[in-house]
């Protein structure tokens, strides 16, 4: 049986596309529920108050980086959502006296436009809120050098590369309303991809590259990011790939409840833990991934009553 258009975008593949049991099991989580699908490989945590939420996500860099050293230099790729975390990073690095000389970080995606990376004095780049929010904070005899900071170029190669000889201890990121981490979308429903999404295993085999943005991750990003000003989004982003998501030891998933709604954060929650891979919902190929952990603060899962506003 045919799979059906999408609602919210006929051209592309995304969750809407998925068998209607799915979508229904999902809606259906209780927290409870939620918490009871961690199995070995896949980790569910709640959080009680925000501040516990973003303290215990900027430790896991701070984790991380106290692993480095000369010999076995270690690394974390960080997100641009959320980005709460990233000042309490920097202040934990200056408290302890953390130095980062020997250690990494990889941004996850940038925009593209124009056959090139966005400039980091475009108003919403990653590289720049990165630096903004994090590494300019950090005293100048504990900073991370600057090649050991690895963004994303137009032309991936030197990206691509510095993954080699360098362990990245953790992955760090959000979830997008399209239910992505970083930006791997769901493709367009086009080609040799026009009755069915790719197979997981054709999916995983994507590096990092220049990807085209499904509709939804347009406007969530104006409205996350720009006031709702559309037009200042780009369609395109250059994205850390799954090739290199599998180098990571562990992807661990912040969710407050401010990115992806209710039914996403049980969605991919439900396809992970009962290891429902589908490249229409991208987020869900990380069932295949060894070491996966969600978090949740509670007072963000929500529920998926129907209320009229």
């Amino acid at each position: 049986m045919a799979r059906p258009l999408s609602k919210i975008a006929p051209d592309w593949w995304d969750y809407t596309t998925l068998d209607k049991g799915i979508l229904d099991d999902a809606a259906k989580l209780t927290p409870k529920d939620m918490l009871a699908l961690s199995r070995p490989g896949f980790k569910v945590v709640f959080y009680d108050t925000l501040e516990e939420f973003y303290a215990a996500e900027a430790l896991e860099y701070i984790q991380a980086w106290l692993q480095s050293t000369p010999d076995n230099p270690v690394g974390v790729c960080g997100p641009i959502g959320p980005t709460e975390q990233l000042p309490i990073v920097a202040q934990i690095v200056n408290a302890i006296g953390l130095n980062l000389k020997d250690s990494h970080f990889w941004g996850m995606d940038e925009w593209y436009i124009d056959g090139k990376e966005a400039p980091e004095d475009h108003p919403l780049s990653f590289a720049k809120a990165d630096k903004e929010m994090l590494f300019n904070r950090i005293l100048p005899d504990l900073k991370m050098p600057e090649k050991n900071l690895h963004f994303p170029k137009a032309d991936p190669t030197e990206y691509i590369k510095s993954w080699d000889g360098v362990r990245c201890a953790m992955m760090q990121g959000g979830q997008g309303d399209i239910k992505h981490w970083a930006f791997n979308d769901p493709l367009k429903r086009e080609g040799k991809y026009k009755d069915n999404p790719p197979t997981p295993e054709e999916y995983l085999q994507l590096s990092t590259r220049v990807v085209d943005l499904h509709p939804v991750t347009v406007m969530q990003n104006a409205r996350t990011s720009g006031g709702g000003k559309v037009d200042l989004v780009p369609n395109q982003a250059v994205s850390v790939g799954p090739v290199q998501t599998w180098k990571a030891e562990k992807v661990s998933i912040w969710q407050a409840g401010t990115h992806d709604n209710a039914f996403g954060q049980r969605l991919t929650t439900f396809m992970i833990g009962k290891k429902l891979p589908d490249a229409a919902v991208p987020m869900s190929l990380l069932a295949l991934h060894p070491n996966v952990q969600f978090n949740f603060f509670v007072g963000g899962i929500g529920s998926c009553e129907v209320e009229m506003h």
